[in-house]
């Protein structure tokens, strides 16, 4: 393939996948040659982070007909589900590993050799280099040059606990979901979860599965756990809100105000915010978008992202028999030891001592980009710059990402997560795959026209 446009997406989670599956089939429509470079640092490709779990019990928080991979085929997971043999209808939750092989298969299918193919890369990128091409370094000093890249780079690490004596321990989880990472608490000593959300969730039903005595300690300061889906899921209903400028105080009060002429039934309303979440996102002020993030946004991630009724009944059943127990405060300290982790956890108003066999960072994506070196060395090199949120990386409306002065980049693009800072919700399928289909366009325009320039 040899002087056909190329494409790097750096990350191989749904982000790239979905980016990758929509710009192959594009090209194929187009009888356009395309060789995609899928650079993933595990050799997750297609599966990412959030689908490689090999747990049965970690269920997609969205039913089967909410999670498509296409965004034009509603119906396309529902179909493939059927024909893996997988009996579930619309309504139904996937486990999650089943949705890994479900992109897996997207991807590959969506190939079309030897004219449009995907070459995958298993390695770590630290820079990239911009010339004739652009080129992405690698860890062991290899590049991959390409004609445009795609940052598709799922949700940040956390930035290193600076609570925590002795971080390198083997009984101190940084990253539950770096590979075989939860495979060693299986000794049945208690376990410090940091943390009350939906990884939370996933950690309390490995673990507690792996040993019938484990004890899951999980500590948040607001001690809120993701709520349920309704069964059945209500339709949606709008919310009347005044499109412009909002305050946030306004938003607030029209959302109670739906709530409360629905019954007090949130569901639906809170459905039927989400196509707009984006757009009312923007017409906050900075100053309101920070307060939103300091005082609402956990209420709102868990009444947003729930957890499907049979997830919801096994935690509840853990909680009553005292293997789950939910502490409101914070970590104030925890030091590590060959045996174990002694931890000094500050909750209503004292501070105790918790002594535990493992201690796990359960506190969702990071923030910025301290946890991330790659990112880390395009914000240092001027390549990219942060959000003003310092959420994520800034970014214009065709996904274009800017450099230190603002200036958008035509050939180095971004989706998903990274674009928390300007769109806030951007991690789940639904928006991801909208962005994908929308940045394939952008991409097969410029890709044919650096092609035939005239």
């Amino acid at each position: 393939m040899s002087g056909s446009p190329s494409v790097a997406i750096v990350g191989g989670g749904a982000s790239g996948t979905l980016a990758a599956v929509h710009l192959l089939r594009l090209a194929r429509a187009r009888a356009m040659p395309l060789e995609i470079m899928l650079i993933d640092q595990y050799g997750r490709h297609a599966q990412g982070q959030a689908y490689s779990t090999v747990d049965p019990r970690h269920l997609l928080n969205a039913s089967v007909d909410k999670m498509s991979g296409l965004d034009d085929d509603p119906g396309h997971l529902l179909r493939w589900a059927h024909d893996d043999g997988i009996d579930i209808d619309g309504s139904g939750y996937l486990p999650r590993q089943a949705y890994g092989r479900y992109l897996r298969d997207l991807l590959t299918a969506a190939e079309d050799r030897p004219a449009r193919v995907v070459r995958r890369v298993t390695a770590t990128a630290t820079a990239l280099v911009q010339g004739p091409d652009v080129r992405v370094q690698l860890s062991g000093g290899g590049q991959v040059g390409a004609d445009a890249i795609v940052l598709a780079l799922g949700n940040r690490p956390q930035a290193p606990w600076p609570r925590v004596v002795d971080a390198g321990s083997r009984r101190y989880v940084a990253d539950p979901w770096a590979p075989g990472a939860l495979a060693r608490i299986r000794d049945g000593a208690p376990v410090l979860v940091v943390g009350t959300g939906l990884t939370m969730v996933d950690v309390a039903l490995t673990v507690t599965s792996a040993h019938p005595g484990t004890v899951v300690h999980a500590l948040s300061r607001h001690a809120l756990l993701p709520r349920p889906h309704p069964c059945p899921v209500p339709p949606p209903i709008p919310t009347a809100i005044p499109e412009g400028p909002l305050d946030l105080a306004e938003l607030l009060r029209a959302v109670r105000l739906a709530v409360r002429e629905n019954g007090g039934d949130w569901h639906a309303v809170i459905d039927g915010l989400r196509p707009r979440t984006q757009r009312l996102w923007a017409n906050l002020s900075r100053d309101d978008q920070r307060r939103f993030l300091d005082l609402v946004a956990r209420y709102w991630e868990v009444h947003r992202h729930r957890i499907p009724p049979a997830t919801a009944a096994r935690i509840g059943e853990l909680r009553a028999n005292g293997r789950l127990r939910v502490i409101r405060g914070r970590l104030v300290r925890a030091t590590t030891g060959p045996e174990g982790v002694s931890a000094r956890v500050s909750a209503d108003g004292a501070v105790r001592r918790l002594d535990v066999g493992w201690l796990v960072n359960a506190t969702g994506p990071g923030g910025g980009v301290a946890g991330d070196p790659f990112l880390s060395r395009l914000v240092a090199d001027g390549v990219v710059r942060q959000d003003t949120l310092r959420l994520g990386i800034d970014a214009d409306p065709c996904g274009r990402v800017l450099d230190a002065v603002g200036r958008p980049n035509d050939r180095v693009f971004t989706l998903g997560p990274t674009l928390r800072g300007t769109l806030y919700e951007t991690t789940a399928i639904a928006e991801i795959r909208a962005q994908a289909a929308a940045l394939a366009s952008r991409l097969a325009d410029a890709l044919a026209l650096a092609a035939h320039p005239r």
